[in-house]
């Protein structure tokens, strides 16, 4: 099954992984591969998925946030990271390894032409039946919610940034 996670709202990427927690509760497992997440924030689930490691891995491809929040890396770097990203997640889906596979923020990869939304439907439509994904991050293109067999959107009724309060640790990170 392909499942998207979209929206402006807070809570894709915690769907995903509730997502592959219950699955290695069934004795499946799980690999995340976060497209834009970088080693630079380190996240209380990244800390809780290395004590699930070798059930549930994660992989953080990213650079950091693109053009915003302090990043002053050339675009070129955040496209090398991207297509980089996209190769091992389909090493991933391939390998026979994992039962699902979570690409973190693929959709705001594609938003912002660090990789191609023709490249990922390639890989989308020839990986094996039995591999479950994930595809989270704001602005879902519509060719991706076509072709999933669920798709939600996550949207934003109120956040405490509109009122200038910054990410609190254990919440959003």
């Amino acid at each position: 099954m392909i499942l998207v996670f979209t929206g402006n709202g807070k809570g894709k990427t915690t769907a995903a992984i509730g997502q592959g927690v219950r699955a290695i509760g069934q004795g499946k497992k799980v690999l995340m591969i976060q497209f834009i997440k970088s080693e630079k924030w380190p996240t209380g689930e990244e800390k809780t998925i290395q004590d699930l490691t070798p059930k549930f891995q994660l992989i953080k491809g990213g650079k950091g946030f693109v053009g915003i929040m302090g990043d002053k890396l050339p675009r070129e770097v955040h496209e090398e990271a991207a297509k980089e990203t996209l190769k091992l997640a389909k090493e991933g889906i391939f390998s026979g390894k994992f039962d699902i596979v979570i690409l973190d923020e693929v959709n705001v990869a594609i938003a912002l032409d660090l990789i191609s939304l023709k490249g990922v439907l390639n890989i989308l439509k020839k990986a094996p039946k039995e591999v479950d994904l994930i595809l989270t991050g704001r602005g879902a293109k519509k060719e991706l919610i076509q072709i999933a067999d669920l798709a939600t959107e996550f949207k934003e009724l109120k956040h405490p940034f509109k009122k200038g309060i910054w990410a609190r640790i254990g919440l959003e990170y």
